[in-house]
């Protein structure tokens, strides 16, 4: 088949679009597909030759150093710049509305290149617009982001922020309209499937669950790991992903422990995270790590006794995922898909309850005391990864899913001709 592979931004290291992406291409290429990925900034890594990147660039106004920035004049090439820089002058966020409408107009000029075209959880309106050019389209959808919304204004105390993030997030009522709208739907876990029919309104029969893949590189260490060693895999100052609550967890177990904790993120200068610890006075034990090679990152996973997951909500965690592939063992919390992911509770992870801090110091204490629990959950993770997470199978079931949307198109289209 020739797809196209629509994906409104694919950040390569952090974000689980861009490491979705690269994984599904290189796979779907390996099963004999042309794949053609069209994506925004800040633009994937992609690492099979016959996967082909065709940029559809926007403004970049949140790039990295200077988010929120203002562009040139000389920069605005048509109205859908000004309508991205307006949004984001008004604190709403742009991209996958701009992105769809950009992405449509480039595919009106490639109908015939392409049999399906697959959107990764863009849902902006101009994804309406790509069945009605001749192009059936199937949707990825990791997880509503509905549940980022909730958290994040929960945990603000300031009146006007909670009206800025209120409009920030205004673009998930035009994300909701077109999952209902969708020919078909792949999420990743049953969590994200029910919590996707519930907060979208969109129909369980017309959605799929296709669990993510791990990639082979990630194995477990062969140097002994490092006492004491606690790490974190989270975007630090994102509410949802549940750093303040280690890190509190972290500040007790401090004061009676020699551990230190390694968090894979960059947090932002003077953000909430690193106001937080220098609150706990814990800035010499906590090590912030980002920008290394996927080998580095494997490394690092392997270096530690135990990592945590204290998440108050993902739609899978392939971060999870891949420190189980690495034979490390896990406390999780008890949220959104993750439970689905590490399986019950004590065969390759502690599940504590999300935003308990003292649940979840008492749980990482326990586990650092108990070497022969750690080696049984590395392995056992290890176990389950091989058996069930496989980006090769879920290439092939993703596939399967497009041929079925081309034939209910064809055949749609077919009853409208008569």
């Amino acid at each position: 088949m020739r797809v196209a592979l629509l994906s409104y931004r694919s950040q390569p290291h952090t974000g689980g679009q861009g490491i979705y992406l690269r994984h599904l291409s290189r796979e779907l290429a390996n099963l004999g597909h042309r794949v053609e990925v069209f994506s925004g900034q800040p633009y994937p890594e992609l690492d099979h030759p016959d996967v082909t990147l065709t940029k559809v660039p926007s403004l970049d106004l949140y790039r990295q150093p200077d988010p929120f920035r203002v562009p040139k004049l000389r920069e605005f090439r048509d109205l859908i710049d000004v309508e991205e820089f307006a949004t984001m002058c008004t604190a709403g966020f742009p991209e996958p509305k701009t992105f769809s409408t950009r992405v449509a107009r480039v595919l009106a000029d490639r109908v015939d290149d392409f049999d399906i075209v697959h959107d990764n959880q863009v849902l902006g309106y101009g994804m309406l617009d790509i069945e009605k050019l001749g192009l059936p389209l199937i949707t990825t959808l990791h997880h509503p982001i509905t549940f980022d919304r909730r958290i994040d204004i929960s945990q603000t105390r300031n009146p006007w922020r909670k009206l800025t993030l209120s409009r920030w997030y205004g673009f998930l009522r035009m994300q909701a309209r077109v999952a209902r709208k969708a020919r078909k739907i792949m999420t990743p876990s049953e969590t994200s499937k029910r919590d996707i029919a519930k907060d979208f309104g969109v129909d369980p029969a017309r959605m799929q669950v296709i669990l993510l893949g791990v990639d082979d590189g990630f194995v477990p260490p062969t140097k002994p790991r490092i006492k004491g060693r606690i790490l974190a895999m989270a975007s630090a100052d994102a509410p949802m992903k549940g750093i303040a609550t280690l890190l509190e967890a972290f500040a007790k177990l401090r004061t009676e422990r020699d551990i230190e904790l390694v968090l894979v993120t960059k947090p932002r200068p003077g953000g909430r995270t690193e106001r937080l610890i220098g609150e706990l006075a814990i800035g010499d034990s906590v090590r912030f790590v980002h920008g290394i090679t996927d080998a580095q990152l494997v490394e690092l996973m392997g270096s530690a006794e135990l990592a945590c997951v204290p998440s108050l909500y993902e739609g899978f965690s392939l971060p999870t995922a891949e420190l189980m592939a690495c034979a490390t063992p896990l406390v999780v919390s008890r949220a959104g898909a993750i439970p689905e992911v590490v399986g019950p509770d004590g065969l390759c992870a502690d599940l504590v309850t999300a935003g308990d801090v003292g649940e979840l110091a008492a749980a990482v204490g326990a586990l650092l005391d108990d070497p022969e629990r750690r080696e049984r959950y590395g392995a056992a993770g290890r176990k389950r990864v091989e058996e069930l997470f496989s980006w090769r199978a879920v290439a092939a079931t993703v596939a399967a899913a497009y041929q079925e949307v081309i034939e209910d198109y064809e055949k749609e289209n077919a009853r409208a001709d008569r």
